[in-house]
């Protein structure tokens, strides 16, 4: 208990911390939050990337364990989803937010702080949370958004917008450099190492910023609930099943178990706002998500940390 007690203030509380100072931050000055994202997307977060996969050497084996996870792990969650939507009798709309939001993770502006806090020595699990991010964003701009708006985009739309993301850009050229030993010149290095350590005070203070503008009152309502479950308790176990069926371990095996705790992304609302599909729903499941999170992903980082040796 005292050593679960350590995990939650050594690690997850200093999230909360971030996440409450973007809270009040957003409430005392209104800060425009798509800019902050944009800012997040478009520079702090490729940032982190391209270093992070630069300066860690990922074997070919290990890459290939990662997404057969990844594949089979996702898929479990869309099948979990579908059967469960189908239970609840949810209607059409409803249930494309619902199996977004047990799908969709927020690996990015929640899962890479959190995996840089954990594995501050290993890099290899940050590259591996980094590998999921982009799994994570083609997951969202292919099956979220076929969930919610099959019929007004096309599939040529969907993978040029993929492909615009800079974090892809950042991921091509990190690998690139790394496996061709080529040297960034200082001039370059210094700037991108100095955003690349503000990443994570930016991303989860604006999380905080963002979350704080959802009512917690009106989150309480079966589906809510129901997706948090699923999201947070059923996909550990499944991620757990799936990991011990592989014969994963060490820091390979932590990393992602840990990252199938994760809450929901927070890109399930941004797309269920932008297309106007029970807006409200999905705000209400990132919120309630991320809030039982902070006991959830304590608990299984401790697991993790029990179960497989690094």
């Amino acid at each position: 208990m005292m050593y679960l007690g350590m995990i939650f203030f050594q690690i997850v509380a200093p999230i909360l911390v971030l996440l409450v100072l973007g809270a009040i931050l957003q409430k005392k000055f209104c800060f425009n939050l798509k800019a902050l994202s944009q800012l997040i997307t478009y520079c702090f977060m490729p940032a982190a990337v391209f270093v992070n996969l630069y300066e860690t050497s990922v074997e070919l084996s290990v890459l290939g364990e990662v997404a057969i996870f990844i594949v089979l792990f996702i898929s479990s969650q869309m099948v979990l989803s579908h059967f469960l939507a189908k239970g609840l009798g949810l209607v059409k709309t409803e249930a494309a937010v619902f199996k977004n939001s047990v799908v969709l993770i927020n690996s990015g502006n929640y899962g890479i702080p959190v995996a840089q806090m954990i594995f501050v020595t290993q890099p290899i699990g940050v590259a591996i949370q980094v590998i999921l991010v982009i799994f994570q964003n083609m997951t969202t701009y292919t099956y979220g958004l076929y969930n919610l708006i099959s019929s007004t985009k096309s599939g040529i739309s969907i993978v040029k917008d993929f492909l615009k993301m800079p974090i892809i850009h950042a991921l091509i050229i990190g690998v690139a450099m790394n496996y061709f030993n080529l040297a960034v010149p200082q001039f370059i290095k210094i700037p991108i190492d100095h955003v690349a350590d503000g990443f994570i005070a930016v991303a989860l203070i604006t999380l905080g910023a963002q979350l704080s503008q959802l009512e917690i009152k009106s989150m309480f309502n079966k589906t809510v609930i129901i997706s948090c479950f699923t999201r947070l308790i059923l996909g550990p176990a499944v991620a757990l099943l799936i990991i011990y069926l592989l014969g994963l371990d060490g820091v390979v095996a932590q990393s992602l178990f840990i990252a199938s705790a994760f809450p929901t992304s927070r890109n399930s609302s941004s797309l269920a706002l932008e297309y106007d599909i029970e807006s409200a729903t999905a705000a209400q499941t990132v919120l309630f998500s991320t809030i039982v999170s902070c006991i959830t992903v304590t608990i299984v980082i401790y697991l993790a940390e029990l179960l497989f040796l690094s």
